[in-house]
């Protein structure tokens, strides 16, 4: 209902803008001349979002100052706080990133925003830099339409800093023609009053803008052609510090819950910072002109001396957080709590797949990676308790034989029941989001989804042939003939081995032992061709079981050997970091496992 008012309001005010002053209309285009040109500039970085950026994000996040240095990096050169803090909810959508990391990069950002100031005071306002614009945006253009990526995403750059730079030369042109028809310092409101009305024009500016990049470069207009106080700008600069963290709050709304914390984090940082701010306003002011003296700052430079104060307060403000960010990450964990899923029927649902993620390819892949380990992760579950093992004995170092041993119950579980709460909707789940994903996907990450989509259907299949192994399993593993029951229990044993393998190969980040743990499994596969390696002639003719008994093993082998080939095609593809590499020659692996053996 909000949305409804809120839109044509805006576009009332400013058709009735237009109506009373032409000189309003060439401030509002520069305004929205320098907001497109953000989206644009959004637009080039996102470009190179597959690949650059995230290899540096998971090198450069490890530690909190590291977190901060690169939010601060990232924001100084895209010029894009909104950017980099939805970018970072994405991340944390994707599992790529924990919360405290989150936190780090935006503390960094706040501080990063300032180099707009700088940049706009010390150079913006001096130079005609319309005439940098044209060229940029005449390159630009010719270079968007190419069909690499990369040329356009730089084509993309390059159109966005035109537009910026475009935007800048008319707010600035269009304030300083407002002010022979009106003067706006005129309306300026001195103390405590003052600064709470102009905080708050602050604060509404940017969330109509959704850039408080946009609004500080039009104080910085207006405060230089004299059409706001000083005071008045100090105190608009600090409302869009506040009003910033509106874009987080509805990139989050799509986010899963650490998005949401985030978001909170971001806004509690900066509505804290603006509170000391305003407390302090008459020690900043004091601590400014201080800092612009030993800088070389003319007294009555107020755009430069603005630069200053907005570097103090948020950097004063980062400072004073940094000691509390393990506390705020505890404080929004208790406070902030996932939406409790209905426990009768205790549907197990996705956890990484959600539309933040969608803000780059490679965060929707990550996504839906970490999401194809929770679906198996659910299907270790199913597997183990099918073949009436403990899943907590699998991951120890107990020997299989007692794991075999070690029933987990006297009766069959109900597959078909763990497959419909636990597996079948986060597959269906995966399934859809890989269709939106794909949309904005390069041919080669969508070769590579396609893969990711098989090892699903993999991890499926697994569990279906649990269901058909698990019949037989549970009545010959109790049966009186023993040669019947070993050669189940025998099966069992394998599989078992199978999954610990998987296991280790979860836990590994070293490729080599990866690649030799699958190829491991692939050579022990074989021991389910009952037919080949002579088991089951020998057992019939020797009349050691049943002809009955003789069909159920082999149908069941082949059913055993269904779910290790579908388990370790599975772990292939996703715990495999280049798909491309060979696996190890099967008779290497035998030579090794050999001197295993003797040794």
């Amino acid at each position: 209902m909000l949305r409804r008012i809120f839109l044509p309001s805006i576009l009332i005010v400013l058709a009735y803008g237009f109506w009373i002053s032409p000189d309003f209309k060439e401030i509002s285009a520069g305004v929205a001349i320098f907001l497109f040109g953000m989206i644009s500039l959004e637009e080039g970085f996102k470009a190179f979002s597959g690949g650059t950026l995230e290899r540096i994000l998971q090198k450069s996040t490890n530690k909190l100052y590291k977190s901060i240095g690169f939010g601060f990096v990232t924001t100084a050169i895209m010029q894009s706080s909104s950017l980099v803090s939805v970018l970072t909810i994405s991340f944390i959508g994707a599992g790529l990133i924990g919360l405290t990391q989150g936190i780090g990069i935006i503390l960094g950002a706040n501080i990063g925003t300032t180099t707009g100031a700088w940049l706009m005071a010390g150079f913006g306002l001096k130079v005609k830099i319309s005439a940098y614009a044209m060229p940029m945006l005449v390159f630009g253009v010719i270079l968007i339409f190419q069909k690499a990526k990369s040329l356009k995403g730089i084509g993309y750059i390059l159109t966005g800093l035109g537009f910026l730079f475009l935007g800048i030369h008319y707010m600035k042109e269009g304030f300083e023609a407002f002010k022979n028809t009106i003067d706006l310092a005129s309306f300026a409101v001195d103390g405590f009053k003052g600064l709470m009305i102009f905080i708050g024009i602050g604060v509404l500016a940017t969330v109509v803008m959704q850039s408080s990049h946009a609004t500080i470069v039009l104080i910085l207009a207006a405060l230089a052609v004299g059409q706001i106080t000083y005071e008045n700008a100090l105190a608009l600069t600090i409302g869009a510090n506040i009003g910033t963290t509106i874009t987080a709050i509805i990139g989050s709304l799509s986010s899963n819950i650490d998005g949401k914390r985030l978001a909170a984090a971001h806004f509690i940082f900066n509505v804290v910072t603006a509170t000391i701010a305003v407390l302090l306003m008459d020690q900043m002011i004091v601590s400014v002109d201080a800092i612009s003296d030993f800088l070389g700052i003319a007294n009555d430079n107020h755009t430069l001396k603005l630069a200053v104060f907005d570097s103090l307060f948020k950097i004063i403000g980062v400072l004073m957080f940094i000691p509390f960010v393990d506390k705020l990450v505890k404080f929004l964990q208790t406070k902030l709590k996932p939406s409790a899923v209905s426990e009768a029927k205790s549907f197990d649902t996705v956890k990484y797949l959600n539309d933040s993620v969608l803000e780059t390819s490679m965060t929707a892949m990550a996504a839906i990676k970490k999401e194809t380990k929770h679906l198996y992760d659910n299907a270790f579950e199913i597997i183990t308790h099918g073949l009436n093992i403990k899943r907590s004995n699998i991951l120890s170092d107990m020997p299989l034989e007692e794991v075999v041993k070690d029933s987990y119950s006297q009766s069959a579980i109900d597959i078909d029941d763990f497959y419909h709460h636990k597996i079948k909707g986060i597959y269906g789940e995966i399934i859809d989001f890989s269709t939106k994903a794909q949309s904005q996907m390069a041919h080669e990450e969508i070769k590579e989804l396609y893969k990711i989509k098989l090892a699903n259907k993999d991890i499926v299949e697994a569990v279906k042939d649990t269901k058909h192994l698990q019949k037989n399993l549970v009545k010959y593993s109790k049966s009186t003939n023993t040669h019947i029951k070993s050669e189940y229990n025998s099966m069992r044993k394998d599989l078992a081995e199978l999954l610990r393998t998987i296991n280790l190969i979860a836990m590994s980040d070293q490729e080599d032992e990866i690649l030799l743990l699958l190829s491991k499994a692939k050579v022990h596969t074989e021991r389910y061709d009952i037919i080949a390696n002579g088991k089951l002639d020998n057992l019939i003719r020797n009349r050691l079981i049943s002809n009955e008994m003789a069909t159920s093993l082999m149908n069941d082998s082949g059913y055993a050997y269904n779910i290790s080939a579908n388990l370790i095609a599975m772990a292939e593809i996703i715990y495999v970091t280049d798909n491309s590499e060979m696996i190890i020659e099967e008779e290497e692996v035998k030579e090794i496992l050999n001197q295993k053996d003797e040794q």
